[in-house]
């Protein structure tokens, strides 16, 4: 039973009713937060560790995600380091992208990361930027945002209890076994995000994964990256480097 200000509180399964989305084929729901679920609903199978269907990437929602329509394709993709540097001083450390890496950067919502060089982006409804290897399937980064009413990713609870949560729950198959594997707390310019390490086991195959969250101006960020198991070794790297550079700006 859940504790008033509990993490299951904001994350609970409520039960079953028609019309909410599926995740893998399973119905989800959030009791306080319903827009976190929404925008997981999203996430197409290739994304979010779940077997390979014939639903296209560019998936259709059964559910009304108009709230997200303001801010799609507002992105600006900055390579050159003047470009960067003429955009904000904030994002001027972009100028040290490590070799390999692109930077993406969206003003409008207020963040910036890097991803792999050779990564093209795809759009997929309902989240705010993709990119994904044209050959590794399971090869992605996704940047996610929803309204909340928290304040701080600490109202969630501690990186341990949310971490299990959403990948549980929201981040892979149900027919998935999980495993997380590390989660902890890290400070950019002042602000907490919430990263953690995870392992989604289908029958043929494991994707290793990394996710970093944050909360600021009524948003939920979320950031998620990954790759099949038998590449971790050879990704690892990169993909931390990923996560790491993921951070809100300050204008």
């Amino acid at each position: 039973m859940c504790r008033e200000g509990s993490i299951c509180s904001s994350f609970a399964l409520a039960s079953r009713s028609p019309g909410m989305a599926a995740w893998c084929g399973r119905p989800i729901y959030l009791a306080l937060e319903p827009q976190v679920a929404a925008f997981y609903s999203e996430v197409p199978p290739a994304l979010r560790g779940c077997p390979k269907t014939k639903q296209s990437i560019k998936m259709k929602s059964s559910m009304n995600l108009d709230h997200f329509d303001d801010r799609t394709k507002r992105r600006q993709i900055l390579v050159g380091v003047g470009t960067l540097l003429l955009i904000s001083p904030d994002v001027a450390r972009a100028e040290k992208t490590p070799a390999g890496f692109k930077a993406s950067l969206d003003k409008n919502d207020g963040y910036v990361f890097y991803y792999p060089f050779g990564w093209e982006e795809i759009v997929v409804k309902g989240q705010d930027v993709v990119y994904k290897d044209v050959i590794e399937p399971l090869e992605s980064v996704s940047v996610n945002i929803v309204k909340t009413e928290k304040t701080d990713i600490h109202d969630f609870g501690p990186p341990d209890k949310l971490s299990k949560t959403l990948v549980e729950k929201f981040l892979t198959s149900p027919s998935q076994k999980t495993q997380v594997i590390e989660a902890k707390e890290r400070e950019t310019d002042g602000k907490p995000y919430y990263t953690f390490e995870f392992l989604a086991k289908d029958k043929t195959y494991t994707r290793h994964a990394l996710a970093a969250v944050t909360v600021a101006n009524g948003k939920f960020y979320a950031l998620v990256t990954g790759a099949n198991e038998r590449r971790w070794n050879k990704m690892r790297d990169r993909l931390h480097s990923v996560v790491d550079s993921f951070r809100l700006l300050e204008y």
